[in-house]
């Protein structure tokens, strides 16, 4: 096998936007205390695992899971509020959502639309459907949304898709509700707000959904503490849902996540004890934080905080609470409004208390 020959051919063949991609990186966060991904810290009781592991046992893995998965879904309207007349359609974690979504509503010139610095799926993904990218800047110095500054750009560039996500990430900020409503209302496309964090926050636009023709709602379980079964939910017009329920693969949701999501919603009390016990720990890192000599945080509403070192510091930073086996995430360099800033996870409070010790080290 010629190596060159393969290089000419995948160069030939594989789309000029693929192939100016990188791959999505996944550090490795063997022996670190892993603070980087935005997931809930604490396992599940093992009286409750024990539980789950007899429910899971009368699984049939042999058959086809049920492909609109109508248990979980009643469930999951139930403890997701969904408004009883929208659709709800169910995705292999919210990024297949956001896919089926450009698959739905790309094609020739369309244009996917969201703001900066935002989830990096947005973009990726635009790029995978061949949308163009539009990418309107937060405002200075608290990520504020510039609400007219995206009305103008909905005017220019008309787009099919807008995403808005509330809390937005990686900042951890709201949006106001008048501010998102006028977009829904300016855009003649589809508005999708991205409310991945609402374990976190109070605000929410899911009881307005059916309001208006063109806003629906994403939401995940992944913060909940349920991140390793990777399940999405969308909800809006049962018009839209039709239409984007046609790019889903059959089967999307398998039959060991359809039961474990059920399951654990039946507990949703131990969830929402674990969210309750995140949102307490959050204020008290974000005000340990704020005390530290040459770091700027910003107050969140999701479980994760965002802080800028000092200048020029930010690598030397996260290189070091690598040393000590902390791992958090390294924005630096990911768009101008993150400049020195690295992003951490609410952990348990002894994780917080390791990862405030490591950086006052590494401060020293």
């Amino acid at each position: 096998m010629n190596a060159d020959d393969i290089s000419k051919r995948v160069a030939q063949w594989v789309r000029p936007g693929i192939r100016a991609l990188s791959a999505y990186h996944v550090p490795d966060a063997t022996g670190l205390i892993k603070l980087d991904a935005m997931e809930n810290p604490y396992t599940w009781p093992e009286t409750l695992r024990e539980a789950w592991s007899r429910q899971l046992r009368e699984v049939n893995v042999n058959r086809y899971p049920d492909p609109h998965a109508r248990d979980l879904t009643v469930a999951l309207r139930n403890a997701m509020g969904v408004p009883e007349n929208a659709g709800l359609l169910l995705g292999n974690g919210s990024d297949e959502i956001i896919q089926m979504l450009a698959m739905t509503l790309g094609g020739p010139g369309r244009s996917l639309l969201t703001v900066e610095p935002g989830f990096a799926m947005y973009r990726m993904i635009a790029g995978f459907t061949g949308m163009k990218y539009a990418g309107v800047p937060l405002s200075e110095p608290d990520f504020a949304l510039d609400t007219d500054a995206v009305l103008q750009a909905i005017g220019e560039q008309d787009p099919a898709l807008v995403f808005l996500a509330v809390p937005n990430n990686p900042t951890g900020n709201l949006f106001g509700e008048a501010d998102l409503v006028r977009i829904v209302e300016a855009t003649a496309g589809l508005v999708v707000i991205d409310e991945a964090y609402a374990p976190f926050t109070d605000a929410t636009l899911m009881h307005r959904v059916g309001e208006f023709p063109n806003l629906v709602v994403m939401r995940t379980v992944s913060q909940m503490g349920l991140a390793g079964l990777r399940l999405g939910l969308l909800a809006g017009p049962r018009e839209w849902i039709d239409e984007i329920d046609k790019t889903r693969l059959p089967y999307n949701i398998n039959v060991l996540t359809q039961e474990s999501a059920a399951f654990a919603l039946e507990h949703r009390s131990m969830l929402d004890e674990q969210t309750a016990r995140i949102r307490a720990d959050r204020e008290q890192l974000f005000d340990d934080l704020s005390r530290q000599e040459g770091i700027r945080a910003w107050p969140s509403e999701a479980n994760f905080i965002l802080f800028r070192t000092p200048e020029k510091a930010a690598s030397a930073v996260h290189a070091g609470l690598l040393e000590r086996s902390v791992l958090v995430k390294n924005l630096d360099g990911a768009h101008p409004l993150l400049k020195d800033c690295l992003r951490v996870t609410v952990g348990t409070s002894e994780e917080n208390r390791q990862f405030l010790d490591a950086l006052v080290a590494v401060l020293a």
